[in-house]
């Protein structure tokens, strides 16, 4: 049961749910055109900049002397501000680390996720440091770092529910959570009913209060949760077998950036800082898989 949950996992993260072989080769199809005319665009981009002696992004960011990340600035614990409002969190330390790394000085633009990307595609900024996850739709447009954090899903009920105990028992029940989310998708696809709410901590309290039968959402979220609600009557009762990746998202024609940031990510990952950082803000390391 925990494969299954873990392959539906993958897929709502990654993209629609398909049913059907002549859906999923025709959407196979389309992905590989999209592809194709992404990375060519990519090419001839970077060819371009070659051939006018225009700087990369990279380069600019040496000369400057600074790298400019893009975070949202309200998503606690890995972005957000702290009590003197100083910008915090766990992506923003794994960012400046990483700028560290390169010899600069990490600046950040804060905006709203509705817009973070296309921010990036206007060059407003060098990368997003905001838990953008790793999905095929995304890898055909942009670069991606390594992974620097993994997280799984779960499924949390009341600590007095003992009727779900899995993602397949989700079938029939309320699940509070965000009707645009991955985690809707991935509620639904198990037959869950979908119960809306604003975010997480809308969610996690109609679950508590008995007005929704679970909530699905990812095992770092509620670490969180926990730490700061410690006597909070929830709990996690299925978790998937496979993780959602993130990393820092980096645009098409800046492969030596992401080559860069890789190696800075490598050296954090060897020197224990990576690990450092995440056990900081969750106890744990969850920069590894498990």
């Amino acid at each position: 049961m925990k494969k299954l949950a873990a392959a539906l996992l993958t897929v709502s993260v990654f993209g629609t749910i398909l049913t059907g072989c002549g859906n999923a080769e025709a959407a196979a199809s389309e992905a590989n055109t999209a592809g194709e005319a992404s990375a060519e665009a990519g090419s001839e981009a970077g060819q371009a900049k070659e051939e006018s002696g225009a700087k990369t992004t990279y380069e600019t960011a040496k000369e400057n002397g600074y790298i400019t990340f893009a975070t949202e600035g309200t998503y606690a614990p890995y972005s957000f501000h702290d009590d003197s409002d100083k910008l915090t969190g766990f992506d923003i330390e794994v960012a400046q680390a990483i700028a560290d790394k390169l010899g600069l000085e990490a600046k950040f633009t804060e905006t709203q996720w509705d817009g973070i990307i296309a921010g990036l595609d206007a060059g407003k900024y060098d990368a997003i440091a905001n838990q953008v996850s790793i999905t095929d739709e995304r890898k055909e447009k942009y670069l991606f770092s390594d992974p620097y954090t993994y997280v799984y899903g779960v499924v949390i009920v009341n600590g007095d529910n003992t009727d779900i105990n899995s993602f397949e028992e989700l079938k029939g029940k309320d699940v509070a959570l965000t009707v645009t989310s991955n985690w809707a998708e991935l509620a639904e696809s198990y037959g869950g009913k979908i119960v809306s709410t604003n975010g997480f901590s809308e969610s996690i309290q109609l679950v508590i209060q008995g007005r929704a039968d679970a909530t699905v959402n990812d095992n770092v979220t509620f670490l969180d949760y926990k730490a700061n609600q410690p006597d909070a009557n929830a709990k996690v009762v299925a978790t998937s077998d496979e993780a959602t990746e993130s990393a820092i998202l980096i645009r098409k024609d800046d492969s030596d950036l992401q080559e860069a940031v890789n190696t800075a990510l490598k050296e954090l990952r060897d020197d224990g800082t990576l690990k450092s950082i995440s056990e900081k803000y969750f106890g744990e390391d969850i920069t590894v898989a498990h």
